[in-house]
């Protein structure tokens, strides 16, 4: 696979955040709802497309979680998949929820409070001492913070390999200050304008701007996204359709939500161009 440049995704790519971002959306549905979902159930979110957006899952997870105590009679699968049916993301999930009784609907709304839970997933995942750095304020409570829980998952060796052959960027769903906190981890070292976090761009994964730019910004005529989710390998697609003037390959990464040969397969469908185990495995995979 001959390419000029490559870019990153950092969660589930250059860092397992199992035990970080997506423990944060489980327990602050938890904390704030007095119930939540399941670890697999966080996944059947983000197959549905739209969702590159922690808190955007959470406040969703959370609405299917109060619609379910109102009467919404669907399992969290055909939630999910009725989700995807109408487009994925938040927006969405609203409209699978607007299909119960106005009455419950209502009650829905009055106990569905997305600062609230913005506020404790922030709090969980930052820690108290970053939560006052980055947020500003006083936090809800006081934690060590699972930011500090995310193994590197990419090898120094790796991080060498690629960026001496190649343009490295990164395009990622989080905030700036947490992607740079994630960067500084594994040893990346990426210049502002070869990166998007969630600060840089409104439309979020899978719409193609943000690659495009990129692409545009490396003067490359050929890139690779690397990432470990669904919407990843939608967004090299999108951004290969939208821009004739280059080419773009998504590659699946099996250390995210994906994995194994059910991972595979997921991948094989949107379609990948190539699926790797791990991100290491990009060294020997582009030329």
């Amino acid at each position: 696979m001959q390419v000029d440049a490559v870019v990153l995704d950092i969660d589930g790519v250059l860092v397992d955040v199992a035990d970080s971002y997506r423990r944060a959306i489980l327990e602050s549905i938890e904390r704030v709802c007095g119930k939540t979902i399941d670890r697999d159930a966080v996944q059947s979110f983000k197959d549905a497309g739209g969702f590159n957006n922690d808190w955007e899952l959470t406040y969703a997870a959370a609405l299917y979680v109060l619609a379910r105590r109102e009467g919404l009679r669907m399992e969290v699968d055909a939630f999910t998949d009725a989700v995807a049916d109408h487009g994925g993301g938040l927006d969405a999930a609203k409209r699978v929820v607007a299909d119960l009784p106005s009455v419950s609907q209502a009650r829905v709304r009055d106990q569905w409070d997305t600062e609230r839970l913005r506020d404790v997933f922030q709090a969980l995942y930052l820690g108290a001492d970053l939560y006052r750095d980055l947020e500003g304020g006083e936090p809800p409570f006081e934690t060590a913070g699972y930011i500090h829980d995310e193994p590197v998952l990419v090898e120094p060796a790796t991080i060498d390999d690629l960026t001496d052959r190649f343009d490295v960027g990164v395009l990622t769903g989080r905030p700036a200050a947490e992607a740079e906190i994630a960067l500084d981890r594994v040893g990346l070292d990426v210049a502002a304008d070869h990166r998007f976090t969630m600060d840089d761009w409104e439309e979020g994964k899978p719409h193609p701007r943000a690659l495009v730019t990129l692409a545009e910004r490396f003067d490359a005529e050929r890139v690779a996204f690397a990432g470990d989710t669904l919407d990843d390998v939608r967004t090299a697609r999108n951004a290969d359709a939208d821009d004739e003037s280059r080419v773009y390959y998504g590659i699946g990464v099996l250390t995210g939500g994906l994995t194994g040969e059910s991972g595979r397969r997921a991948f094989a469908a949107v379609p990948a161009d190539a699926i790797v185990d791990d991100v290491n495995e990009l060294v020997d995979l582009l030329e």
